[in-house]
This record gives C-alpha cells, structure tokens and sequence, in this order.
C-alpha cells in the first residue's frame, strides 16, 4: 500500500503576502512545519509540494519531493478537489494525505491516526477538526441551544469545524465521490493550538508568538 502526502502551495496569498515562505521569529518559513511533520511519519511514503512557481523549490526540505502545477490551478475558482484531481493524475497511491502549510502546529501523531483509520477500512476518509464549544446563532435564530434553558458550555452538542491540518483518503474514494471527504469519515479531534489555521495577517502573528514561547520553553 503507497501512502502520498500532498502538501499544495501557493505564493500569491492576497491576505498575507508571500504568507507559505514567511518566516517566523527565528527564521523558518512556514511551510517548513508542514513538511517536518509529514516526513516524520513512517507511513507515509513519499511527500509533494505542489505548486506552479519553481522559486519555492529553495524552501522544499531534504526529502521533500517537487512537482509543478499547471497555472490555472491558481486561480480563485479553483478549489482542494480541483488541485488533487490533477495531482492524482501524475503521482499514483493508494491513499492520499492532503495537507497543509497554514497549519503549523500540526502533529505527526494526529496525521498517522487519520492514515490508519483508513488503511483499517472503517472509514474511506479523515479529516481533523476542533470541537466548538459555543452558543452559535444563524439569521438572528440560536442553532445549537435553547436560550431559555441554555446549558454549560461544556454540555452543548457536539459541532465540529473542519481545519486544514489534513484530509486523508482513498484513491478509490476520491475517485467515486469526486471529492476529498468520501461517505464514511473519521473526525479526529484537535486541540484549539493543533487547530490553528493561518488565514489573515493577526494569525501569523498569533502563532509566531505560541511558537516563540514552545521553542523558548523547550517544547518543541
């Protein structure tokens, strides 16, 4: 059984300019978390960054593999099933693991759940999400409460926000569904840290601070 990662980079990020090979306060680029924690997984295989601009080939990492993108897998109506559509076509497995540069706290441990959940074919996909604790409202109306008989926080109904930490799947299930998630996904629970998600530009500075102190602490 062969196990890809695909880790899809853009450079052009309107939000956070240049945001992939932005460096942290010591001076690693973003997208070089992502790519430790894919290579220190022992199942997987082979690990791709995937991208149409050949000048981040100087921050691919020892063992990383490179494979250019057509262009126009940049463009706004582009979206994750159109780029592993065309990755899948010229880099062949049997399970795909879809990750990303946003998610710098991302662990090795997480990833490799994901996988064997679906190498033990209980589900056909796994996506990484974190539990939202909130009383959640939608056009004025609550959604997952009666605020007349409000709860604790801690005993609202579980709902789940996806992060981009990874999406792992089947070939044959992204083939028969046409996307990542197939029918039968496993949710893996990640913590608020694990669950961050690089967006804007008080993001980054978010977790340039977190990865100042765990590094300065000695945890990572």
């Amino acid at each position: 059984m062969k196990i890809v990662a695909l880790i899809p980079i853009k450079l052009g990020s309107k939000r956070v300019p240049q945001k992939n090979i932005k460096p942290f306060y010591d001076g690693t680029p973003l997208m070089s978390f992502i790519q430790k924690t894919c290579l220190k997984s022992e199942l997987i295989d082979e690990v791709y960054i995937y991208c149409s601009d050949e000048s981040v080939m100087s921050y691919v990492l020892p063992g990383v593999k490179f494979l250019k993108r057509p262009h126009e897998l940049d463009n706004d109506d582009k979206n994750a099933n159109d780029i592993i559509r065309e990755f899948i076509k010229h880099v062949d497995a049997d399970i795909y693991v879809n990750a990303h540069s946003t998610s710098p706290f991302a662990k090795t441990a997480t990833i490799n759940d994901c996988i064997n959940k679906v190498i033990s074919q209980d589900y056909d996909s796994a996506f990484c999400a974190e539990n939202i604790k909130a009383f959640l409202w939608k056009d004025g109306q609550p959604i997952n409460f009666n605020p007349d008989h409000f709860p604790r926080t801690q005993d609202l109904p579980d709902v789940y926000a996806e992060t981009s930490i990874a999406y792992v799947f089947t070939k044959e299930s992204f083939l028969k569904h046409n996307r990542r998630l197939g029918s039968k996904p496993y949710i893996r629970e990640v913590g608020k840290i694990e669950a961050m998600d690089i967006d804007y530009p008080e993001d980054f500075t978010i977790c340039d601070a977190i990865y100042r102190i765990e590094k300065e602490s000695g945890k990572i």
